[in-house]
């Protein structure tokens, strides 16, 4: 029978405890008090042999609503897009999928050179001069951000719009914690960032002015405006930004963004339960000896051959952690890979398209829904997503879309009491006229 795992007998126990010197394991765990150590069985179920557990296992993944077998509607931060075969095919080469950190760039040259490009392709979808080698997720970068904000500008309070991801708040918070940093947050209203609130709270001692741009709501923040706003008392302007939606958008560097961050998940990451993802971050000139994490450049050889090499970091970002200026030391470079790999499979036009269809296809979905008497909640134009009002409890009409093959939008009242009843709907390329159709058609029947 072949095992996964190396067996071990009881003969073979017999010998490792001769080898260590103890008569039995129960010795092993002498210099704990015997008051303290647990006595009794553990209420689990009993151990199964490898062939029952992995039948188990597999019965209960089968209970799982994937988007291969339902239409998905949800997104909120992780999005159902397509994702090109060549993906999985470069990724899983032994060379990329085994590699870690990168420090002897004499043997790394390859995966060295994949996270330049990676670096190179986020740097033209943002408008900005530099980005690092990515991030944890999208969430990390915001933090990050707000520390480099702080930091640079020597300013304890930063401004975030309640438009943003909340779990990216939720981090920023975690983060600024740890730094004695105050995050003060600027209302939305109807889905966008109430630019009137933010001009009040702006001093000059903010260090940094932070939007998502399309936002949480899928709405398109004026960042002219906020810019202008934050630049006026001399604070950074940030921006967390859908790096697809960039593909049809003005790009927030166009617009004098100072960092602007994001999760690459929307280029060839799985949506996997939530991760892992990669982040991305981004930055002006200015700024690049501040960029937390890896930063990969591109030098020649003393033969004048092309090569790679991190640079522009301090060694304390790796070893003396107390010195250091992030806490982030490695990255997610297979991800990045893996968004490398989708980027240029694409291609500037494939990008470009699938991001006008994300517009097109969520606009019309908010036409049929309007039709069928559906209050759709916006202010100005969204990407992909959008919010309607429904007359029952969200969890409640999800159970009903499941019980008809249809992952259902994001329940907002999880996070924002007033919006107990409103549906974050997500709309992406991956979704037919049909499968718009028929969500409005169970919608309008459940309503």
């Amino acid at each position: 029978m072949n095992h996964r795992y190396l067996p071990m007998t009881e003969q073979d126990q017999k010998e490792m405890l001769q080898a260590i010197g103890v008569q039995a394991v129960d010795e092993l765990f002498s210099d704990i008090p015997e008051k303290v150590r647990f006595q009794g069985e553990l209420a689990i179920k009993p151990a199964k042999s490898e062939s029952a557990l992995t039948r188990e296992l597999m019965q209960l993944a089968a209970k799982n609503a994937d988007t291969k077998q339902y239409i998905s509607f949800l997104g909120a931060g992780v999005y159902d897009h397509y994702m090109p075969t060549i993906v999985d095919h470069v990724i899983s080469r032994s060379e990329f999928y085994t590699a870690y950190t990168p420090y002897q760039p004499e043997i790394s040259q390859g995966e060295l050179q994949a996270i330049f490009e990676f670096q190179t392709m986020i740097c033209e979808l943002t408008g900005m001069d530099v980005a690092n080698s990515s991030m944890y997720d999208g969430g990390t970068s915001f933090a990050e951000a707000a520390m480099l904000a702080a930091g640079q500008t020597r300013r304890k309070k930063v401004l975030v719009s309640e438009a943003v991801h909340p779990e990216s708040r939720a981090v920023l918070e975690t983060y600024a914690a740890g730094q004695h940093i105050e995050v003060v947050t600027v209302p939305q209203t109807n889905g966008i960032t109430d630019l009137t609130v933010l001009k009040g709270l702006l001093s000059d001692d903010v260090a940094a002015v932070m939007v998502q741009y399309p936002n949480f709501f899928g709405q398109i923040e004026r960042l002219d405006e906020i810019e202008a706003l934050a630049h006026d008392v001399k604070s950074m302007f940030v921006v967390s930004s859908n790096p697809l939606a960039l593909g049809a958008l003005t790009p927030p560097g166009d617009f004098g963004a100072d960092i602007v961050v994001g999760d690459a998940q929307p280029f060839g990451i799985p949506q996997g339960y939530g991760g892992p993802h990669c982040g991305y971050f981004a930055v002006t000139k200015k700024l690049m000896r501040k960029v937390p994490g890896r930063l990969v450049g591109e030098t020649t050889d003393d033969e004048g051959q092309r090569g790679y090499v991190l640079t522009l970091q301090a060694r304390e970002q790796h070893i003396r952690r107390d010195k250091a200026t992030s806490n982030i030391c490695s990255n997610q470079a297979l991800n990045a890979l893996a968004a490398s790999v989708a980027m240029t499979a694409l291609g500037k036009k494939g990008i470009t398209e699938i991001a006008r269809q994300n517009f097109q296809k969520a606009h019309y979905a908010k036409q049929q829904l309007k039709a069928a008497g559906f209050e759709v909640i916006q202010h100005g134009y969204t990407f992909n997503e959008f919010v309607i009002k429904l007359n029952k409890p969200i969890k409640e009409m999800n159970e009903l879309l499941l019980e008809q093959g249809i992952i259902g939008g994001y329940d907002l009242g999880r996070d924002y009491e007033e919006l107990s009843q409103h549906m974050l709907i997500a709309v992406t390329e991956q979704r037919t006229k049909e499968d718009i159709d028929t969500l409005v058609k169970e919608l309008s029947e459940h309503a």
